[in-house]
């Protein structure tokens, strides 16, 4: 596939998430039709920015009737590090977080890369489906290279679109939500998907994007929110850290408080999160504020922060105090993925003539 070939077919993909108006109402209508798979790295604990992203549309959909995978990717947490440090503890905060935000696991499926052997296993066929120079001219590919924390880039960083190739498809998941800056990785799994039913007979589904519509937080340093960048505000933050955090947020010379994302960033993302607990449009936040400068503004966010917060944070602290059950929750969801990720893998072997 030329350069050229590839440019359009992401294109094609970024314009058909876009002009499916009709896809909410397709979920909304024939929910059981769906099959999401979505998740994070354990690399740090989860913040507001994920909240507000990503983790509460996971809970709507379910709410919804979707068929919702979440993964915990333990594996990709090598693609830029070279060590995956603190994983258990860090694991065991992600399932805090997602019990405590309304993931039902009776509902959905909470599982890990590195207990799902037939998953990985996919990596291989995909992995003949795709050209060194298609994965080399990735946009996503060179951002994480560009910021890698590794002196060189390993194989696995290379690889990292397939290996999500095969995170979605192993469940012949059809729903992905992303950003637009995740299309060029879902455009990798469509024609990996697409490639292998070419080549070997129907098995996969080629996903549609479910765009984000999320707005971006930014961190109490004006960059942009990152488990990495110490600059978020964690899930698990108590009602006096939060304070602290805002209290030390950047914002700028100007009293009067306004709306105005381009202009004043690190204002205006704190406005937006004040509007996004309170369930407030900012423009209307930023006016109640008006001349009371930052101070007003970061007790007003701090307290929408925190009474937002609080319910999930109590149900956190509740869960806490059982992480046998929290524990027992990965091994149910493990062992869901595991039954799926082997009947589709035998799928793989009798398409492809039992060489797998």
């Amino acid at each position: 596939m030329t350069v050229t070939a590839t440019a359009t077919a992401t294109a094609t993909v970024a314009a058909s998430a876009s002009d499916s108006g009709d896809l909410e109402e397709r979920i909304r209508r024939t929910p059981d039709r769906f099959r999401v798979l979505t998740g994070d790295r354990p690399t740090g604990a989860l913040h507001l920015g994920h909240y507000f992203g990503t983790l509460h549309n996971r809970v709507r959909l379910q709410e919804l009737g979707v068929d919702v995978f979440v993964l915990v990717a333990d594996y990709q947490v090598l693609t830029d590090r070279d060590v995956a440090e603190r994983l258990t503890e860090i694991t065991e905060g992600l399932l805090l977080d997602y019990l405590a935000i309304g993931i039902d696991p009776a509902r959905s499926t909470i599982f890990n890369h590195s207990a799902v052997p037939a998953l990985n296993q996919l990596m291989l066929p995909f992995l003949s489906l795709v050209s060194v120079a298609e994965l080399g001219r990735n946009p996503t590919v060179k951002d994480e290279v560009a910021h890698s924390r590794q002196s060189a880039v390993s194989g696995l960083m290379f690889t990292y679109p397939v290996h999500q190739a095969a995170d979605i498809l192993f469940c012949k998941g059809n729903l992905v939500p992303v950003g637009r800056d995740q299309l060029p990785h879902l455009e990798v799994t469509r024609t990996v998907a697409r490639r292998f039913n070419e080549r070997y007979g129907t098995v996969f589904p080629e996903p549609e994007a479910l765009l984000s519509a999320a707005p971006l937080l930014l961190g109490t340093d004006g960059t942009k929110m990152s488990k990495s960048r110490a600059n978020s505000i964690a899930l698990a933050a108590d009602a006096d850290e939060t304070a602290r955090l805002i209290k030390g947020a950047k914002t700028d010379a100007e009293r009067h408080i306004t709306y105005d994302p381009e202009g004043r960033p690190g204002v205006s993302s704190l406005v937006l999160l004040a509007a996004l607990c309170l369930d407030r449009d900012p423009h209307a936040v930023a006016e109640e504020i008006g001349g009371g400068g930052a101070a007003v503004l970061k007790r007003t966010v701090t307290e929408a922060v925190n009474s937002a917060m609080a319910p999930i944070r109590a149900r956190r602290a509740e869960y806490a105090q059982d992480m046998g059950y929290v524990r027992s929750v990965l091994r149910a969801g493990n062992e869901r993925a595991n039954a799926v990720a082997d009947a589709t893998l035998a799928e793989v072997r009798a398409a492809m003539g039992g060489v797998l």
